[in-house]
């Protein structure tokens, strides 16, 4: 129906998107507004919780997207399918919010995730996402295993009597575990926060190693720290 408003939004599915997809849909057609109809329906949809050059900014996307893509009334059977659209999104929105709030209510009595917290850069849903994938540490019996378990560990491709001298991961196992784990990297060496991983990361750069390789070794590395808090229920120590 309206294509080119993919563009306005970088986040579609947010409460000002839905909101003024929702507004519109009651509108006499998205062609007809004029900017001061665009701002009042802006205005509405974010219930004042943006600024007037915000505002101005995506009205001016608006009636770019509209020059494109001019749109008349939505026909009823589209309209209604549309609310249903709209109202089934909100929902799962809403179920998504409680579990969320759930899961951290949850976090505040498994001491484990306490733990992790410990690690810089790694805030409470990282570590929640990492205990709950690595599960009771006592399965494992090597850091190397929960390396391997993240799908962190190289592969080695050989033939004969050649073998490759530059591996890439695996990506097998858990891909949850993967991401927390990098992404606990990543925040961790932003604005230094993580000296120990700034120094591992350096090290790892000076030795020629691109970005995205040095957070992996990193995120190897993490991880071998993450087994050994677990198993002596010890806090990450700079």
């Amino acid at each position: 129906m309206f294509p080119s408003y993919s563009g306005v939004f970088k986040d579609l599915f947010s409460k000002t998107s839905l909101n003024l997809l929702e507004l519109y849909l009651s509108s006499e057609g998205i062609a007809q507004q004029s900017d001061e109809s665009w701002g009042k329906v802006i205005r509405e949809s974010t219930k004042a919780s943006r600024s007037a050059i915000w505002m101005q900014k995506k009205v001016e996307l608006l009636n770019t997207a509209v020059s494109l893509n001019p749109v008349e009334r939505v026909a009823y059977g589209i309209e209604t399918a549309l609310r249903s659209m709209l109202a089934t999104i909100r929902e799962l929105q809403s179920q998504v919010s409680a579990l969320e709030k759930l899961i951290l209510e949850l976090t505040e009595t498994i001491p484990e995730v306490k733990l992790i917290e410990s690690i810089p850069g790694a805030g409470t849903k990282l570590a929640a996402a990492i205990v709950a994938e690595i599960g009771d540490a006592s399965q494992f019996n090597h850091p190397k295993q929960v390396v391997a378990f993240a799908g962190l560990d190289p592969s080695v491709f050989s033939s004969g009597k050649f073998t490759a001298s530059e591996n890439r991961m695996t990506k097998r196992g858990s891909k949850r575990l993967r991401r927390a784990s990098y992404l606990a990297v990543t925040c961790g060496l932003r604005g230094d926060l993580n000296l120990r991983m700034r120094e591992y990361y350096d090290k790892k750069k000076s030795e020629g190693k691109p970005h995205k390789v040095a957070v992996i070794a990193c995120a190897n590395k993490l991880l071998h720290h993450v087994y050994a808090m677990l198993k002596r229920g010890q806090p990450y120590t700079l």
